[in-house]
């Protein structure tokens, strides 16, 4: 069945939630230590998702009406990009991602950034994200990626 890309809605919080912690436990937890998987947990919870639901444009992948992933644009600034673990390889980050490219020219954002994973290093290089620092919040280690827009053109 094929994937449809929408705006994720309160309703949504449980299931965004429990997309995120599963690939932090299956897919990041082969490039971080429990503790550092158990504290980035914590950001997700049911009432953390739902909070950011508020902050950020938060977007959902379905298959049948089930979520099973989850991207979000906070100004100029991708976060938050997770696939189901027995989803992944598919393409459904991209298809977020193209999304959120999409809505980010729309609103003349000319540089992208993304505070990636290791885990996510490769998959935002492929889109044409380049690394331009690591920032480190205790032993957490995050890549900070960037990339130009193409500008949007006048009609």
């Amino acid at each position: 069945m094929k994937p449809q890309i929408r705006p994720a809605t309160p309703a949504d919080a449980a299931a965004i939630s429990q997309v995120i912690i599963r690939s932090l436990r299956q897919s990041n937890a082969q490039d971080y230590s429990p503790d550092i998987i158990a504290q980035v947990e914590k950001s997700f919870s049911i009432e953390s998702v739902r909070a950011l639901l508020s902050q950020r444009q938060v977007f959902v992948a379905t298959i049948e009406n089930r979520v099973v992933a989850t991207a979000s644009l906070d100004r100029d600034v991708v976060r938050s990009v997770f696939v189901d673990p027995t989803h992944q390889g598919r393409g459904l980050g991209r298809q977020l991602m193209a999304t959120i490219e999409s809505i980010a020219t729309e609103a003349k954002i000319e540089v992208l950034r993304v505070p990636s994973s290791i885990t996510a290093e490769a998959f935002y290089f492929k889109l044409g994200f380049r690394k331009v620092r690591d920032e480190f919040h205790g032993a957490e280690r995050t890549l900070i990626m960037e990339r130009r827009l193409p500008a949007l053109r006048p009609s």
